[in-house]
């Protein structure tokens, strides 16, 4: 394990190499530089996808708990470095180091479901004599590995939402080809460095350094690449479904995810659960609480007690454990928050605290009173900022928590069983949390969303049905 990187290579179908040009990754607390990564071609995508065909008919061939053995074993090479692990994940991102901690936790967990999943993918029998003529026929279907995976991975969670595209292809028996986000690819480095570790055989896993604008269309594009799973904006995303051609594509969009909290709820739970569902990893989780809606008999009560929270939560040096929340990826990111929130403002938004930038830095966020015309009404904010809307009753919340174009996970708060269901009969998204916010998730979980929060479903086991396609066996006796 290196404890010291200086000019990083990238991991080419097993072997590590560099390249001329680089890419400096700069910690966007203070914009120190921490290292440098290869600055890759869609000549070298061209090249590994080559390599990787090779790599796919590698780990098809590989045993159930062969597989396993390797999984495993990157897991342990992970648990017995951990704190380097959260170190990269904190200094390259936005996390702080108790929330880099607990992502690594994650990644561990999420590689070892992967290797206990991979001795479940099961098929079954089937019935050929349900038609006539077909009584001496006997058969079933077995699952098997779709070859080439491209995965494209996004900054907020560098380790594990690489681990959760990575733990799944080779349980399911594929190749796997990786281009992190350009902002923080060292994470996505150490992760293949536990497999190489493991004793993977190579030119199964690759994780190529680049700029997506570079060498995205060269692996998106690509025949051979028999998937694409992606992770990232709506923009990014259609443009990928636009370009990719004929082959499997799943995708996690984002959000701006919807909370309910109704007059028979327990407050404090409540406002504890949204405070930290809209402020972790500084707002940049896909999952992150946007809105919430409060019955209008508590509303008062509600928000004087969550304004209250927010202004305890504690910003600054991301590798203190005393922080609580650290920057945005960059400075640039959070000027958009901030020209967002001052939008909103002048349109007749009210700021009941926050709203201060300093640098890549800005404070945890609170609005009500927002305009329905207003960008951050309906979009993404991916930043530490939340609305609070008072509401007659639940129907009313429900029909505003739908009236956007996303629809990944969401929450409610009531103590009222029909209601509850109510709400997850009517909330259109692809999860529901009943007493939690919206930002909540186990990686065994069937993950995704509907509208234009994407495409197909992570969580092991789900993934692994989408990198697998099923063989019908038919014996005539």
């Amino acid at each position: 394990m290196r404890t010291q990187m200086t000019g990083r290579k990238m991991f080419f179908a097993g072997k590590w190499v560099g390249r001329n040009r680089s890419i400096d990754v700069r910690d966007p607390q203070d914009n120190s530089l921490i290292d440098t990564v290869p600055a890759a071609t869609a000549e070298d995508i061209l090249q590994c996808v080559e390599e990787a065909k090779e790599g796919a008919k590698m780990a098809a061939a590989m045993s159930v708990h062969e597989r396993m053995s390797v999984i495993n074993k990157a897991a342990a090479y992970i648990e017995a470095n951990q704190e380097v692990y959260a170190y990269t994940i904190s200094r390259e991102g936005s996390k702080t180091i108790r929330e880099a901690t607990k992502e690594v936790e994650r990644c561990i967990q999420t590689l070892r479901i992967s290797a206990e999943e991979a001795r479940r993918i099961h098929g079954e029998t089937i019935s050929f004599d349900q038609m006539p003529g077909s009584e001496n026929r006997v058969g079933y279907y077995q699952r098997i590995p779709i070859g080439i995976i491209g995965a494209i991975t996004p900054f907020n969670d560098p380790l594990n939402l690489v681990a959760h595209k990575v733990g799944p292809a080779i349980a399911a028996g594929n190749a796997i080809i990786v281009k992190p986000a350009t902002v923080t690819p060292l994470s996505a480095l150490l992760l293949a460095e536990a497999f190489a570790e493991a004793g993977l055989p190579a030119r199964v896993l690759s994780v190529i350094t680049g700029y997506g604008s570079e060498i995205g269309d060269a692996l998106v594009t690509h025949p051979a690449v028999r998937m694409i799973s992606f992770t990232g904006g709506l923009e990014a995303g259609e443009g990928i479904v636009r370009k990719a051609g004929l082959k499997k594509i799943s995708m996690e969009l984002g959000s701006n995810s919807p909370v309910i909290v109704l007059e028979d709820a327990n407050l404090e739970e409540a406002v504890a659960a949204t405070v930290s569902g809209a402020f972790w990893a500084a707002g940049q989780n896909c999952l992150g609480v946007q809105r919430v809606y409060i019955q209008e008999q508590i509303m008062e009560a509600f928000q004087l007690a969550f304004v209250e929270m927010t202004n305890q939560y504690r910003v600054g040096n991301k590798l203190s454990e005393q922080t609580d929340m650290g920057p945005l990826i960059s400075e640039k990111e959070a000027i958009r928050v901030e020209n967002i929130v001052n939008e909103a403002i002048e349109k007749g938004a009210r700021l009941l605290t926050g709203g201060i930038r300093e640098g890549a830095f800005y404070s945890p966020t609170v609005l009500t009173d927002v305009p329905e015309n207003c960008t951050i009404s309906k979009e993404e904010i991916f930043g530490p900022v939340v609305l609070l809307y008072s509401v007659e009753n639940l129907d009313l919340a429900i029909k505003k928590a739908n009236d956007v174009e996303y629809g990944l996970q969401a929450g409610i708060f009531t103590n009222d069983v029909r209601k509850a269901h109510e709400a997850i009969a009517k909330l259109d998204v692809g999860g529901i949390m009943v007493n939690d916010s919206s930002d909540y998730r186990i990686d065994a979980m069937p993950f995704g969303g509907v509208k234009k929060s994407g495409l197909g479903r992570e969580g092991i086991k789900y993934a692994i049905e989408e990198m697998t396609e099923p063989k019908v066996v038919c014996f005539k006796l």
